[in-house]
């Protein structure tokens, strides 16, 4: 799929759209919903964008599907009509999704293609997730598949294909092997990012139109800077 990209006055970039649904591609430091932070959220700006591009009187309708963490950027699903809504949440809870995500790590991993179970449990007090090889208490079962795309001069890439959806999945399940992604501190990379984003990225979503029926395949644009610069493949 062509990586094509609109954007707007809000910085918003939006990649898909149509009467129903909407796909923007989330930036670092953005927050999906509403938090403790009292930042203006994502879905907020959504609103306001189609408020201004459809000339909407009151308020507008905007439904939210799943969230990214704060740091990480890629792709965001939000529901324009309460139609799409409860279709776009079966989608995502019976797994009927394709969510594709890209991750600069430290090391490089000890297999270059692989799938990852744990257990998660999370510690709302640090708001981190920890793995454990064997069932826990109150741990929720994880599982992702990655596969090493290419080796950076520091670096490695690895392409993450998901198959739940927990608390810091991604992030507590590749540092667990070794492979802390760059930027982490939370989970073991030793130094911040500049703007205090992880190099994870929501790259690639298919699935069904929960109103049309057709299969849809939308491939988020890497953020700019040099070492995404050097990812792509």
């Amino acid at each position: 799929m062509t990586e094509k990209t609109l954007s707007n006055k809000n910085n918003l970039y939006v990649l898909y759209e149509d009467n129903h649904i909407i796909v923007v591609n989330k930036r670092a430091g953005d927050i999906v919903q509403s938090d403790k932070t009292g930042d203006k959220p994502l879905s907020e700006v959504v609103k306001e964008y189609i408020k201004v591009k459809y000339n909407k009187p009151g308020n507008v309708y905007l439904g939210t599907v799943h969230r990214l963490d704060r740091p990480t950027t890629g792709l965001v699903i939000f529901a324009k009509t309460s139609k799409a809504l409860p279709r776009l949440n079966k989608l995502f809870l019976s797994k009927n999704i394709k969510k594709t995500y890209w991750a600069v790590t430290k090391n490089e991993p000890i297999k270059t293609k692989d799938t990852l179970i744990h257990w998660l449990k999370k510690n709302p007090k640090n708001n981190k997730s920890y793995a454990y090889s064997n069932e826990i208490a109150e741990g929720k079962k994880a599982t992702l598949h990655y596969t090493l795309i290419k080796k950076l001069n520091n670096y490695y890439l690895l392409e993450i294909n998901l198959e739940t959806g927990r608390h810091h999945q991604i992030r507590s399940q590749i540092s667990t092997i070794g492979c802390p992604i760059k930027g982490d501190l939370k989970y073991g990379f030793d130094r911040s990012n500049k703007d205090a984003s992880i190099h994870l990225h929501a790259r690639q979503i298919e699935f069904i139109h929960p109103v049309s029926n057709k299969t849809i395949n939308i491939l988020a644009p890497l953020p700019k800077d040099p070492i995404w610069d050097a990812c792509y493949v």
